[in-house]
C-alpha cells in the first residue's frame, strides 16, 4: 500500500475536487472509497464527505446488511442516516442468504442510481472482500451450490472444529481465506464451493474498473486503534449488547452467518452459561483485535491509497464540515 499522507480538510477537500475533475476528463464514474479497519472512524469520515460533496453512501460491510444486529454491528445510527442516504444497512433478515455476487449487483446498481441524481456515490466500510469485488471489478463465478460437499464439510465441523474446516480454504484460497472469519462455517463452506468451481483462484479481476476511485483510510497508531476497539465495546455494551444478543438466540438459529458476528457469539457463550461475562468481553476485545489485523494485512493490497492520521481525524472533519 503506498501512501500519501492528508494533513488538512482543505487539502482533503481540494483532493476530491480533484478527483472529480479527472473522472469527468475520463468519462468514468468517480466513487470515493472510505476503507480501513474496525472502530478507525469511517462512518464519521464518510458522512462528513457526503455532505461537503453532495453525496450517498453505500454500505460495504458484511454485518451492518441485516435487520436486528444495529449494536453489534456498529450500524450508523438513525440521525447519521437522516443527515446522508445510505444504501445497504439493515435490510433483510439474519435467516437471508446473501453472497458476494448479490451484493456486487445491488452497489453497482445503487452507484449507477446516486449518479443518475447528480450525486457522488461514497463506498465505505470494512469488508475488503467486498470493496475489492466493486473496485477491482471482480468476475464472479455462478457457483450453484454443491449440497454434498456443504454436508460433507458440515460434518467435519461438527467432528473436528470449524478450523479443520478453514485449513481447507487456505489451501484452496489463501486470499480469499484472509477475508473470511474461521468462525464463519456458512461464509467458509461457501469460499471453498466457489474456489473448486473456479479453478485455481477466485475471483476473477477483470482488466478494467468501472469506476474512477480516490481510496481514503484512517490510520491509527495500533495501541490506539487496540484502545478505540475497547472502548466501543465498552459502548455497545452500555447501549444494550446483552439484550440485543439475547434477543437474537430467541428468535434465530444462532448458526447462522449474522450470528457469528464479532460480539454476538462471544456474548452468547455467557448467555448460555459457558463462561462468565468479564471472559466473554475479555475475548470479544481479543477476536475483534485479531479481526482488525485481518482487515489491515487485506487493504495492503490497494495501491495510491490517502491516508488520513487518526490522530488528525476530527479536525479535518470538522474542516470538512464547515465548507458543505
Amino acid at each position: 500500500m503506498n501512501q500519501t499522507i492528508i494533513q488538512s480538510g482543505p487539502a482533503l477537500i481540494a483532493l476530491v475536487a480533484s478527483h472529480l475533475q479527472e473522472a469527468a476528463r475520463l468519462k468514468k464514474i468517480p466513487l470515493l472509497v472510505v476503507l480501513g479497519p474496525t472502530a478507525s472512524g469511517k462512518t464519521a469520515l464518510g458522512i462528513a464527505l457526503a455532505e461537503c460533496f453532495n453525496g450517498e453512501i453505500v454500505s460495504a460491510d458484511s454485518r451492518q446488511i441485516y435487520h436486528d444486529l444495529p449494536i453489534g454491528t456498529a450500524q450508523p445510527s438513525s440521525a447519521e442516516m437522516k443527515e446522508v442516504k445510505h444504501h445497504l444497512i439493515d435490510f433483510i433478515a439474519p435467516d437471508q442468504e446473501f453472497n458476494l455476487a448479490e451484493f456486487q449487483k445491488l452497489a453497482r446498481q445503487y452507484i449507477e442510481q446516486i449518479v443518475q441524481r447528480k450525486h457522488l456515490p461514497l463506498l465505505v466500510g470494512g469488508t475488503g472482500l467486498y470493496i475489492s469485488a466493486i473496485t477491482q471489478n471482480y468476475r464472479l463465478p455462478a457457483g450453484k451450490p454443491d449440497l454434498r460437499l456443504r454436508k460433507r464439510l458440515e460434518k467435519m465441523a461438527s467432528e473436528k472444529g470449524k478450523e479443520a474446516v478453514y485449513q481447507i480454504l487456505e489451501q484452496l484460497d489463501p486470499q480469499a481465506a484472509r477475508s473470511v472469519s474461521p468462525q464463519n462455517l456458512r461464509y467458509v463452506i461457501r469460499a471453498i464451493e466457489i474456489a473448486g468451481q473456479a479453478g485455481d483462484k477466485t475471483p476473477k479481476q477483470e482488466k478494467f474498473s468501472l469506476y474512477h476511485c480516490l481510496y481514503l483510510t484512517i490510520d491509527w497508531p495500533r495501541d490506539l486503534l487496540y484502545r478505540r476497539i475497547e472502548q466501543r465495546i465498552d459502548r455497545q455494551l452500555a447501549a444494550g449488547l446483552i439484550d440485543e444478543t439475547k434477543y437474537l438466540l430467541e428468535h434465530y438459529n444462532e448458526n447462522l452467518p449474522a450470528l457469528s458476528s464479532l460480539g454476538y457469539r462471544e456474548i452468547g457463550q455467557y448467555l448460555h452459561g459457558k463462561m462468565g461475562l468479564e471472559e466473554s468481553v475479555k475475548l470479544f476485545k481479543k477476536n475483534t483485535r485479531n479481526y482488525a489485523k485481518r482487515q489491515l494485512t487485506w487493504f495492503r493490497k490497494f495501491t495510491q491509497v490517502y491516508s488520513i492520521s487518526g490522530t488528525d481525524l476530527n479536525q479535518i472533519i470538522q474542516e470538512v464540515e464547515r465548507q458543505k
